[in-house]
């Protein structure tokens, strides 16, 4: 049980430190909620260390060559460092204050220096003069960085919007469109406005800039980026619900209709599959939906396809690395959801997976690089900052870091850096925010 459990909990880093005038690095073995059971000798740790962060616990263990493991506490800030626990990974045990991790075998560098002698001898007929050298040979290996994900503070929006959209374009820019906030017309700021603007914000500056309008202002929509680069818009209120849709031209920076769906829906969600079609789930017209469609960009219409097991809306839905699409949460016939469920474009049926932990609407879903996906924050009575990340292979959900604000009715798209971009929402206060973070 307990080296299933290390499976499940294992995640790589390298971790990257000056000591002295050397460059050190390792790779580690990476066990939320795991200790060592300590069932020899071998397993009493040769220094004991109180340190703020458990990044400075790592340092502390990459300083110190003979270090093999570390042991942080997060309630007392005890870092524990070990020098060999090879016998001891097995006996391991749950313990929700700990984080254990362990340096991978051969990744330290530059190891220990060794040190050979070469001895030259010079003959001539006045002297014999012996000269010795020592020369100290080291390893280097090219290995990138990996810190432990975390949230920082990033450039406000030009505008405070909450029930929009975010996309992520070909250049690496993010496309926000719509919503629901505050326009300013003639210098005055009038609340409660269904919006049309959209604007840009640049990865590597922070900042953000304006760009064309939608021919629709509108909110509670969806944002989809086509194979051609484009950006699909579909559906929402504006005040009436809307089945209409438009695409957005990066290169002129202007928007042209397309065909609309066959139902009105707004809160619904879209995704794009494998083969370029956007599939469209659920809302709310009135009633909650069950019911789903495709787009087909090429003729710019839509059909009809099989209908998920439960009604929702406020839902999220992801494209799995399989081509099958996630579904969780929302709110439908029987209130708040914890549920996810699955679709399969090749049969166009739903089957359901494994419940997130905290029933939630308004929230976002990200897809991450290593495949996971990962939901942060939204509302089931409250506004939440909680995050929890879906794995495929498994079906399963663990909880991960909190934002730094609770938000609901937020926005996120991954960066072409993995960073994972958050935006704007409305708090439990029902201020409306033009904050926006980075996990």
């Amino acid at each position: 049980m307990a080296s299933r459990k290390i499976c499940l909990w294992l995640v790589y880093m390298i971790i990257t430190q000056s000591v002295g005038e050397d460059m050190q690095s390792a790779r580690m073995s990476l066990m939320r909620s795991l200790k060592f059971q300590c069932v020899g000798v071998s397993c009493l740790p040769f220094a004991n260390i109180i340190t703020s962060t458990i990044i400075k616990c790592e340092i502390a263990c990459l300083a110190q060559i003979h270090c093999r493991a570390t042991s942080y506490q997060q309630s007392t800030s005890n870092c524990e460092l070990f020098t060999d626990m090879s016998n001891e990974i097995a006996n391991m045990v749950t313990d929700t204050d700990i984080t254990t991790m362990i340096v991978i075998a051969g990744t330290r560098c530059p190891p220990e220096p060794t040190t050979t002698t070469s001895t030259t001898t010079t003959s001539t007929t006045a002297s014999t003069t012996t000269s010795t050298t020592s020369s100290t040979t080291t390893s280097t290996t090219s290995s990138t960085t990996t810190s432990i994900p975390e949230w920082t503070v990033t450039g406000n929006m030009s505008v405070a919007r909450q029930s929009h959209t975010a996309t992520t374009l070909a250049n690496g820019s993010v496309l926000v469109a719509g919503g629901f906030g505050i326009s300013v017309t003639g210098g005055v700021n009038s609340a409660g406005t269904y919006l049309n603007s959209a604007e840009l914000y640049n990865p590597s500056t922070g900042t953000w800039t304006t760009t064309g309008s939608m021919n629709t202002a509108r909110k509670s929509h969806t944002a989809t980026k086509l194979a051609n680069g484009s950006v699909l818009v579909v559906g929402g209120i504006s005040p009436s619900y809307l089945s209409s849709a438009e695409l957005y031209n990066p290169s002129t920076g202007t928007w042209t209709t397309t065909g609309s769906m066959s139902v009105v829906r707004e809160v619904h969600i879209a995704s794009i599959l494998s083969n370029g079609y956007v599939l469209v789930t659920g809302g709310y017209n009135g009633g909650y939906l069950n019911s789903a469609e495709l787009y087909n960009p090429a003729t710019g219409t839509w059909t009809t396809t099989g209908s998920m097991s439960a009604t929702r809306c406020y839902h999220r839905a992801s494209l799995l690395a399989n081509g099958s699409v996630l579904v969780t949460g929302g709110y439908g016939n029987n209130g708040y959801l914890n549920s996810a469920e699955l679709y399969n474009p090749s049969t166009g049926t739903w089957t359901t997976t494994h419940n997130m932990s905290v029933a939630r609407e308004y929230h976002t879903v990200s897809t991450l690089v290593n495949g996971f996906v990962l939901v942060a924050a939204g509302s089931n009575g409250s506004c939440v900052n909680s995050a929890e990340l879906y794995n495929p292979s498994t079906g399963t959900w663990t909880t991960t870091g909190s934002m730094n604000a609770a938000r609901e009715y937020h926005a996120t798209s991954t960066l072409a850096n993995g960073l994972v971009l958050v935006t704007g929402g409305l708090n439990n206060a029902g201020t409306y925010l033009n904050s926006a973070e980075l996990y």
